[in-house]
């Protein structure tokens, strides 16, 4: 029982570790739940987790060719910068992902 205790004691005390998180491993994005999607690159950079997203029978009818059709991770923070740096504007969500369009510029 005293083991027990202890046990429950350090998880409890891991779990309140309220240190920030290093900027030196940046979480991959999700894979695609479903084959909705077909991711090509990141968007803005290579290790952007908002990616270019080609043509499927989910995204056929989004496709513009004044715009880029975009995924990004649901709620992420990248989905978040991408809508207020590139007027994005929301089109589905599918298997972890909200798809954009955005505007070429």
């Amino acid at each position: 029982m005293k083991k027990l205790l202890v046990l429950g004691a350090a998880v409890a005390l891991t779990a309140c570790d309220d240190s920030a998180p290093s900027d030196e491993a940046v979480a991959a994005p999700p894979e695609p739940t479903s084959d909705d999607l077909m991711l090509v690159r990141g968007y803005r950079s290579t290790d952007d987790q908002c990616q270019l997203t080609g043509e499927t029978s989910f995204t056929v009818n989004f496709l513009d060719d004044a715009a880029d059709l975009v995924s990004c991770p649901s709620g992420s923070e990248a989905a978040q910068s991408l809508v207020a740096a590139y007027n994005a504007r929301q089109l589905a969500e599918t298997g972890g992902y909200t798809v954009y369009t955005v505007p070429r510029r």
